[in-house]
């Protein structure tokens, strides 16, 4: 396509300078302006040859005995005038440069209709464009991914080596009566490497790479996005071995509705078209589709059955093994202080994604250029860890007022002090009551242990955690002195509330019982959510209430600092 329209620049651009040349050289004449008393003169003299009438404002004259000249004269639009230059044996007409403008406007009307028919055709062509194929991109080897540029998710490459063995020796296995499989599903949270990971089969394999969202299927006119679907994959037929990668399936691949009225038929006619083209009626020997979501519990039944994505691989969050070789990766161009341990880096990045860690290593790239640094140092990270986690510090706090100050900082020595007495095994990385960009007064930060689990204990703390910045206020302020700062603990505890009683079956009065699955009164729910919540805050109160000499204590040091760490929080409760 690219070729093709560079061809049709190449074309017009002939066609327009062709014109051009043609149109000076067939209508050049040297030209002089005559006064219109001269004109007459001559006129009534009989030494003008011929009068082109070009507009209603110029004439072009030619004298008798001078032709090679045509002189420019004011036309008097007056009624007799033409009448007037008959008489004078004067040959009137119309002027050469209206030729001139009816070619040029006859090439401007043919580049206008070759325009449309380009455009009509570039917006029907397969897909719109946007298939990505990988034979493009292989012609740049700095752009071929492979597992060498995917650190972690081991498990994950393990589980697709035997798909990029299949694509590459299919008679292997076709010898033993082995079939290749269909598809794919590689799902987990934002940001872990799903497409990293889709890449990295189709450049280990060396097929082309298909890669298209699914919204780009999703259209307002009903079989269009079917359409595009068979166009795809005729599109990948036509290399016999290829990897097609659909992004956010979940955009065409949800729940059918089991009601016709609540359907939606552009959505399932595509969703139709995809099972079709992945079922085996048609011969896809050598085509694998990797699809990528972050719902898997939206996808329909038929998506996920054997035949169609055969593969379903969760690409979780890295653990600390994953998160070092990820940091790795990523400090390899960059220049380092020694001070920065990229053991104790992973230790401080849990919960962080592929994409937050390296997010976190081009903030600090980026904060030690703007410094006017040669390496990077360990505040420099420190620098860069907080403000993607909470967004850069406001350098204007002037407006900030002493009481405002304080209420920040009894909010956040609740969480401090809370997660010192509940969890000692959290690590308190930093107490601050620096306003960020982001809208936070403060924060406290606070990093758990790599675990697999969470244990009921663990939960029912994290939710106390939760609600001690709120409980500080009001043990500090009273109660009508309580402010919108908890608006966002408020929300993750409740939603932690609830998965604890509906979703791990933890609640003592419910039992072993997933409330999410049975048609409970949603009344009852929020009922026993709305108890185990208060209980919790009430629980939490009293504990600050009980240790309140050393609430007050980090509060003056946060006053007096702005920022505390975990070793003077240590000092003060010891």
């Amino acid at each position: 396509m690219v070729k093709n329209k560079k061809l049709l620049i190449i074309v017009i651009s002939i066609i327009v300078v062709s014109a051009g040349i043609g149109s000076f050289f067939l209508f050049k004449n040297d030209s002089k302006e005559m006064t219109y008393n001269a004109f007459i003169n001559h006129v009534e003299n009989s030494q003008v040859e011929q009068v082109s009438i070009v507009d209603n404002h110029t004439l072009h004259v030619q004298l008798k005995d001078d032709e090679a000249t045509v002189y420019t004269v004011p036309n008097p639009q007056t009624d007799n005038f033409k009448e007037f230059l008959l008489i004078n044996d004067v040959q009137v007409g119309a002027s050469g440069s209206s030729a001139t403008v009816k070619t040029l406007q006859t090439i401007g009307v043919g580049l206008l209709i070759i325009g449309v028919l380009w455009y009509v055709r570039r917006g029907s062509s397969e897909n719109k464009q946007v298939i990505v194929d990988a034979n493009k991109r292989q012609v740049d080897d700095v752009r071929i991914v492979k597992f060498g540029n995917v650190a972690g998710n081991d498990e994950a490459k393990e589980m697709v080596k035997d798909i990029i063995d299949f694509i590459q020796t299919p008679d292997k296995y076709s010898a033993i009566g082995a079939r290749m499989p269909r598809g794919v599903l590689l799902y987990g949270p934002p940001g872990t490497g799903k497409t990293l990971m889709a890449k990295a089969v189709a450049g280990e394999a060396g097929v082309p790479f298909y890669a298209v969202s699914g919204s780009d299927f999703i259209q307002m006119y009903v079989g269009v996005g079917a359409s595009r679907i068979r166009k795809l994959f005729k599109k990948a037929k036509k290399s016999e071995k290829a990897v097609i990668f659909i992004d956010e399936i979940d955009a065409i691949g949800k729940k059918r509705a089991g009601k016709a009225s609540a359907s939606n038929d552009e959505r399932d006619q595509t969703l139709n078209a995809l099972l079709t083209e992945m079922s085996g009626f048609n011969d896809n020997d050598g085509i694998v589709v990797i699809a990528a979501t972050n719902r898997v519990d939206t996808l329909d039944a038929a998506l996920l059955r054997p035949g169609r994505f055969d593969r379903q691989i969760e690409i979780g969050l890295p653990d600390f093994t994953a998160r070092k070789a990820i940091l790795s990766l990523h400090a390899k161009n960059k220049p380092l202080c020694d001070s920065v341990q990229l053991d104790n880096l992973a230790k401080d990045t849990v919960c962080f994604s592929g994409a937050m860690l390296e997010n976190l290593m081009n903030e600090a790239a980026i904060i030690t250029a703007n410094n006017n640094d040669d390496v990077i140092s360990k505040e420099h990270i420190d620098k860069a860890f907080y403000t993607v986690i909470a967004g850069a510090e406001k350098k204007d706090r002037s407006h900030i007022t002493e009481h405002d100050r304080k209420i920040t900082a009894f909010h956040e020595a609740g969480h401090a002090l809370v997660t010192k007495l509940l969890l000692p095994e959290h690590t308190i990385s930093k107490v601050t009551i620096i306003p960020s960009t982001r809208g936070a007064g403060g924060f406290s930060m606070s990093i758990p242990k790599d675990k697999m689990y969470q244990s009921k204990r663990e939960i029912k703390n994290n939710i106390r955690v939760l609600l001690s910045g709120r409980a500080a206020e009001e043990i500090a302020f009273g109660k009508d002195e309580i402010t919108t700062g908890a608006s966002n603990d408020i929300e993750k505890a409740s939603q932690l509330v609830k998965d604890y009683i509906m979703k791990f079956g933890m609640d003592d009065e419910l039992g072993i019982f997933n409330a999410e699955s049975a048609n409970m009164n949603d009344t009852d729910i929020l009922k026993q959510c709305r108890q185990e919540i208060r209980q919790a805050y009430d629980e939490t109160r009293t504990l600050l209430q009980n240790n309140y000499h050393y609430l007050t204590g980090i509060v003056d040091d946060l006053m007096e600092k702005e920022t505390i760490k975990q070793e003077d929080i240590d000092m003060i409760c010891a």
